[in-house]
């Protein structure tokens, strides 16, 4: 994606610079107020467009341009998310939030460079992992933008408030509201190496279709969901039970002779990558308590692997 430049004749102004400092903060609110990496782009952009159609005095006398640009912005994901809604009634089989790697897995970015713009990479934390996101998409979007805004970026209810167009106290409550169900998405802190290791035994499983071994390593109500767009193929309903999940991913397996499986941070913890002659079809995400798999995420649909595409 390219860099914002001034309206006129293309060169620098006074204040540009703290304009385009503010970019990688726009992107990681967007996305992770919007579990799509392609709508936080199009929502920076729009960000961006908004400040340019202002004239020089206009600009001038914003005391804040970061916090001008947080507040458009968190409104543009605050529309958005209301017809997300519309949008994946309307879409093929499951919907799941859009994975993205290690900073150093970074696919070509929209600019057409290889390894992206650094300054559209997610800052991996524990407010992307998968569960965390699926757990922000069961809520309303005022709630989403309330508790991200709060919770996560630490804004004051007050400024929410204004972005929401509710008072403060109806925002403090909306956060409470949503925190109560994200302590359900939240693992103990210090887990790491064991999910590594839930994970590691879990592709060795995988790969040696190993149905007893993978079942051992399920939780008994374990599910499993895909998401094809309609573009690939993927499981149209979510798997469920330690038996037919396994059952489901060996046959998975046994369909794809050529199957290579890769252990990869996705969204910032450890997941998997299924790839076909080098080529990354498939990007997986776990949720590990107790030492066993509680969900597994599999996005098989191309327009979310973008990021993951140069380096496979």
């Amino acid at each position: 994606m390219s860099t914002p430049t001034g309206p006129e004749d293309g060169q620098l102004d006074p204040g540009l610079s703290a304009i385009v400092s503010e970019r990688r903060h726009l992107i990681n609110l967007a996305y992770r107020l919007l579990g799509s990496l392609a709508d936080a782009e199009d929502v920076v952009q729009e960000t961006y467009a908004r400040w340019y159609a202002l004239s020089r005095r206009q600009q001038e006398a914003i005391a804040s341009p970061g916090a001008w640009l947080t507040r458009v912005a968190s409104r543009v994901c605050l529309d958005l998310l209301g017809s997300a809604r519309v949008r994946r009634e309307s879409y093929v089989g499951e919907w799941i939030p859009e994975p993205v790697p290690d900073r150093s897995e970074w696919g070509e970015g929209r600019s057409g460079s290889v390894g992206g713009d650094p300054a559209d990479r997610v800052t991996l934390d524990e407010s992307v992992s998968m569960a965390f996101l699926v757990v922000l998409e069961s809520m309303t979007p005022a709630e989403r933008v309330a508790f991200v805004l709060h919770d996560v970026f630490r804004y004051p209810f007050a400024e929410v408030a204004e972005i929401v167009g509710r008072t403060p106290a109806a925002c403090r409550q909306l956060a409470s509201s949503a925190r109560r169900r994200v302590r359900t998405a939240r693992n103990p802190a210090g887990l790491d190496v064991q999910r590594a290791a839930v994970v590691r035994d879990f592709k060795q499983a995988w790969d040696a279709r190993d149905i007893d071994a993978l079942i051992g390593l399920l939780a008994p109500d374990v599910t499993a969901v895909g998401d094809g767009g309609g573009l690939v193929s993927a499981v149209p309903h979510p798997v469920e039970g330690a038996g037919q999940v396994a059952r489901h991913l060996v046959d998975v397996a046994r369909r794809a002779p050529g199957l290579a499986i890769v252990e990869r941070t996705v969204n910032g913890q450890p997941g998997l990558v299924l790839q076909v002659d080098g080529v990354t079809v498939t990007v997986v995400a776990f949720d590990v308590v107790g030492g066993r798999v509680r969900h597994i995420w599999a996005v098989r649909n191309p327009d979310k692997l973008r990021p993951w595409v140069a380096r496979g």
